[in-house]
């Protein structure tokens, strides 16, 4: 029990490092299996390497971004009802700018994926080196007299090894290049994200402790949520299966109305001025508020 809840713990305290860990593992484990299995670089004409590498480069990559973002809720709590007429009245600069500001916490993190896929493709090589290998830079790099059989040999030069030799080991310099621009990828994304996580705690008008209870307040608030809104909506159909089974008339049933969810819907940043770490913790609170003053003006009349 001890390891089983030391375990759980640990989980806790190192959930999205341990998230991103997985994600970033599985994208070496799919691009290994795309670069050994279904690679393969045609060395037919400069135009058709090109394409064909680039494409196996970048291409998943997007795919990997537009997968992130679709299965983000954060994303689509963002968007939905957006675009309603309803929204566009109510919505302001401040409003505004702190959807700009969620939309880039989200990208940051949709991104792991992606950047991953190049880094690990540009580390392995061959995409670099079969795209390279028809480029025009390359042409004028390796093939300075111009010679046709030279391009005509580097646009082979991925397929045959011992082309490579011809071209003052051309497939070695392309190797070089791609290793280098993958480790100064990797060092760049690295840098960025430990200068934004500086930033944003440094201009953080909360706490490092009161943060960290924000987090496990919000963990253990969605957890909730998700049981009682599953038990909720199960005793909601089988009131209604039972009506239309039996005949009888559906007995009373209090579920939020659409404002209730309207207002537990909207985004909420956590700092020092407000004293509500979620949505649902403000309507919770305001709700006790209302409903104490309707007892008030009860009692009075």
């Amino acid at each position: 029990m001890n390891v089983l809840q030391k375990a759980k713990n640990f989980y806790t305290q190192h959930q999205n490092v341990l998230g991103y860990s997985t994600v970033s593992l599985a994208t070496v484990g799919i691009e290994q299996i795309f670069s050994s299995v279904v690679f393969q670089c045609p060395c037919n004409s400069a135009s058709e390497n090109m394409l064909y590498g680039l494409s196996f480069l970048l291409a998943p990559a997007f795919i990997l971004l537009l997968i992130g973002y679709m299965v983000n809720a954060k994303m689509w709590l963002l968007l939905t009802g957006k675009c309603s007429q309803e929204k566009h009245r109510q919505s302001t600069s401040g409003s505004t700018c702190a959807c700009l500001c969620q939309l880039l916490q989200v990208t940051a993190k949709v991104l792991v994926a992606p950047l991953t896929w190049i880094a690990v493709a540009l580390l392995g090589a061959n995409y670099y080196e079969c795209a390279a290998s028809g480029s025009s830079l390359a042409v004028k790099y390796f093939c300075k007299e111009s010679t046709t059989d030279c391009q005509r040999n580097l646009t082979k030069m991925p397929c045959d090894k011992k082309l490579s030799g011809e071209i003052a080991n051309g497939r070695l310099t392309l190797q070089t290049q791609s290793q280098l621009f993958g480790w100064l990828l990797i060092a760049a994304i690295m840098t960025v994200a430990l200068i934004s996580t500086c930033f944003s705690h440094c201009c953080s008008t909360t706490s490092y402790l009161q943060l960290k209870f924000w987090k496990m307040y919000s963990k253990t608030e969605r957890e909730l949520f998700e049981t009682k809104a599953k038990e909720h909506a199960k005793n909601l159909a089988e009131r209604n299966t039972e009506c239309f089974f039996e005949a009888t008339d559906p007995a009373p049933f209090h579920t939020p109305s659409r404002e209730d969810w309207r207002k537990i819907s909207f985004l909420n940043t956590c700092n020092s001025q407000k004293k509500y770490y979620s949505m649902l913790h403000k309507y919770a609170n305001t709700n006790i508020y209302k409903s104490n003053s309707s007892w008030a003006e009860t009692k009075a009349e």
